[in-house]
């Protein structure tokens, strides 16, 4: 057996842990930089090590459950937010090599999509479990955000699959490098892709299950110490592979463009996905919170319809025989 099946897995969880350090800091430098403020610049040199204190702070904090909390679910929510987040990553292709595709299924996207649905089962614990009504109307705000927003975000790449004919990622990817990157002819599914991601990462516009005016800190209020961050690692974490999977289905994954194959692969997949990590991040401080109906409205009456247009579309453009030659 192949040792790196061990040892790979352990490293990239690693990877993993230091980008939600880093992502974080980033996070704050690129808000800072357009709303023309510093960010952090005290601990350490320019700050960097302002995350590193942030996570050694949560984990001294001292660990409190609510007195009349549901402790197990309590305990547990955190776990059902978290590992799904890290466990999708498997089916994440970086680059052809083999070392660096962990687990090459032949329905890696169907895996990814119904693994990343289980995490709000904890985020409906968290909001259950901790006996609080701001707890409690957090989690069903969440829930009901995250699975309205899920159904577009799962039609809109049934053209991809279409047009690759497969739902394995490295599939998917190689027949992007034998014709042209999906983004050009799965536009408007990439537009709606990325926007129901945003809202299933729960970050702004879409972050009304932690609006602080209305109801504190949303599904996670009682929670403290390390539990409280393995709900912000849960989500940083889906920063990280929705980048990755956004960059696999619509950009090629490490196919280099322009002909300049003489960058190594891995290369041009970390560029593309800091591109998008940046992208969440800008849009993070630029755009308003939406309010509870417009949010609703805008999944139901918005996406779901464009989703669907899409997938008429892809068949119309696979199907026709003067068209599909070009698509």
């Amino acid at each position: 057996m192949d040792w790196y099946i061990f040892v790979y897995p352990v490293i990239l969880l690693a990877i993993v842990l230091v980008f939600v350090m880093y992502a974080i800091y980033f996070e704050r430098k690129v808000i800072g930089w357009i709303q023309l403020r510093k960010g952090p610049t005290e601990t350490g040199p320019k700050g960097l090590f302002q995350s590193a204190a942030d996570v050694f702070k949560l984990l001294i904090k001292e660990d409190i459950i609510p007195s009349k909390a549901d402790r197990p679910l309590f305990k547990l929510a955190p776990i059902l937010a978290y590992v799904p987040a890290f466990s999708v990553l498997a089916v994440i292709p970086f680059t052809d090599a083999p070392y660096l595709k962990f687990s090459n299924v032949a329905v890696g996207l169907m895996y990814y999509l119904a693994l990343s649905s289980i995490t709000v089962m904890g985020v409906l614990l968290g909001g259950w479990a901790s006996n609080n009504k701001y707890s409690l109307l957090g989690g069903m705000r969440a829930g009901a955000q995250m699975i309205s927003y899920e159904i577009p975000l799962v039609l809109s790449v049934v053209g991809v699959v279409m047009s690759a004919g497969s739902l394995n990622l490295t599939e998917i990817v190689e027949t992007q490098i034998a014709g042209a990157w999906n983004v050009f002819p799965q536009f408007l599914g990439f537009v709606v892709f990325i926007i129901a991601a945003i809202a299933e990462l729960n970050r702004t516009p879409f972050d009304l299950p932690e609006a602080e005016s209305e109801l504190v800190a949303g599904y996670h209020t009682e929670y403290t110490g390390f539990r409280f961050a393995f709900f912000m690692l849960a989500e940083y974490t889906y920063v990280f592979a929705m980048a990755s999977l956004i960059t696999i289905l619509f950009f090629g994954g490490w196919d280099a463009p322009f002909g300049l194959t003489f960058i190594p692969p891995l290369v041009w997949f970390i560029l593309k996905f800091c591109c998008f990590v940046f992208l969440l991040f800008w849009l993070r401080a630029t755009f308003p919170r939406l309010r509870g109906d417009q949010l609703m409205e805008f999944a139901w009456k918005g996406l779901l319809p464009l989703a669907i247009i899409n997938i008429f579309v892809s068949a119309l453009l696979k199907e026709v025989p003067f068209l599909s030659q070009y698509f």
